[in-house]
């Protein structure tokens, strides 16, 4: 039984794309060549310590009465948290500290997080903003909104 050479598949290959696509010749791809001052500016970008803020992972959920946004900020003092609301918006900022760790001369393993962190979530249904309650415990900061009440239907007269 004849066996193949690899040459003759790939050039088989070509033959097989060429005839699909209408190409006359079969043609053989060389890898592109590599680029070192891409991969250079790559390896720099890479390097450079990171500006953009964590973005802090929350749940939202309501219940009858109330809108609430839990997220966890383990770690996290009352006194690093900025919470606001603006235009049903509101915005959570922070920061993680990691501690002092001068004496560290190698990391085998770094998943965690640490820094500055921030979040906006535009709330799903309309709150009172001046009944919220923000409370900060295990880790966990909870933030209760009263929800603004629309059950009845109002009709809009068409001018």
């Amino acid at each position: 039984m004849a066996r193949r050479d690899r040459d003759e598949d790939l050039l088989m290959e070509d033959e097989l794309t060429a005839a699909f696509l209408g190409d006359d010749e079969p043609t053989t791809k060389a890898p592109p060549a590599k680029q070192p001052e891409v991969e250079e500016q790559i390896e720099e970008e890479w390097d450079e310590e990171e500006t953009v803020p964590g973005q802090l992972a929350v749940d939202v959920y309501e219940t009858k009465e109330k809108l609430v946004v839990k997220a966890r900020t383990a770690g996290v003092n009352k006194s690093e948290l900025d919470v606001s609301i603006a235009d049903n918006t509101l915005s959570i900022r922070g920061t993680l500290s990691a501690g002092n760790e001068d004496d560290v001369e190698n990391y085998f393993v770094q998943e965690c997080y640490w820094g500055e962190f921030s979040r906006s979530i535009t709330l799903p249904v309309p709150v009172k903003e001046e009944e919220i309650e923000a409370v900060l415990k295990d880790g966990v900061l909870t933030i209760s909104f009263t929800k603004l009440k629309q059950d009845t239907v109002k009709k809009i007269q068409v001018l």
